[in-house]
């Protein structure tokens, strides 16, 4: 065997026992464009560890996105502006993709008709959240007053809602769906509580602010202050316009119809 074999295994063998995939993957292709365009050591060793600075900042972002708990992965090029009657500001969008919100525990709240996008813009602004390799949390939540009052029950209360105050960014989704007792009311206030001007918050709703106090078991006080600590450093975005799945279920009918349409015609050909 060689010595360049055998000092290949070596740097091979020597970068997995640092944890350092990112040298595993490139060693080889880099040593070879080192000898062909003839690189010196500093510029060799410089783009092997830029590869692994590399490796291990998308192995980090892959993390967050798994630790977020998306039900599904949502982008801002995917979202349609045009089809929000110009609700929704696309540079809007994009600047609070930033994150810098996040940074000054601020929070944003998408208010509107179910179906206008309020779910698919959080989830995205969460992705971004996370690619920033901030700590980010999705939840629905009448799940998460479920898991409150579980841990509550089970005497564990107090280790969720440190786990859940560590997250940078907690999106609340369909807030107004479910109604939620006093009790669990008052266990997602205080979760808010906690976070108010220490962390971000994203919370999606069906319900005008007016109408809050019904998910919360008609306690006015109680939803008042939430209101006011929520909405406080909160961007408050209204979306309208009609409902996404019954525009694709009306696009899908009508592509349907014009098959059938299509079918149905008698076939014409050229007469000899």
């Amino acid at each position: 065997m060689s010595r360049a074999v055998v000092a290949k295994e070596l740097v091979i063998a020597q970068a997995r026992s640092l944890k350092m995939p990112g040298v595993v993957r490139v060693f080889e292709s880099l040593a070879r464009q080192a000898r062909e365009d003839h690189w010196g050591y500093e510029e060799f060793l410089h783009e092997v560890l830029s590869a692994e600075q590399t490796s291990r900042r998308d192995s980090a972002v892959k993390h967050r996105l798994r630790e977020a708990r998306f039900p599904e992965m949502k982008t801002m090029d995917t979202f349609d502006f045009a089809a929000t009657d110009g609700a929704i500001s696309a540079a809007q969008i994009a600047e609070l993709a930033r994150g810098e919100w996040i940074g000054r525990a601020d929070n944003i709240i998408f208010a509107g008709p179910i179906g206008t996008g309020k779910t698919h813009l959080a989830i995205a602004l969460g992705v971004e959240a996370a690619r920033q390799r901030r700590r980010v949390l999705f939840t629905r939540a009448a799940d998460v007053v479920r898991s409150l009052l579980e841990a509550r029950d089970a005497r564990e209360l107090g280790r969720l809602q440190r786990r859940l105050y560590q997250v940078d960014l907690l999106v609340l989704d369909e807030l107004g769906f479910v109604p939620f007792d006093r009790a669990g009311g008052e266990l997602l206030f205080n979760l808010l509580t906690e976070r108010y001007e220490r962390r971000s918050v994203i919370v999606t709703t069906n319900l005008a602010f007016s109408e809050w106090v019904k998910v919360f078991g008609g306690d006015e006080k109680l939803t008042t202050a939430l209101l006011d600590r929520l909405a406080h450093h909160a961007t408050v975005i209204p979306t309208k316009g009609k409902s996404y799945r019954m525009r694709k279920k009306t696009l899908n009918e009508s592509n349907d119809e014009d098959q059938v349409t299509s079918a149905a015609l008698p076939k014409t050909g050229r007469k000899a």
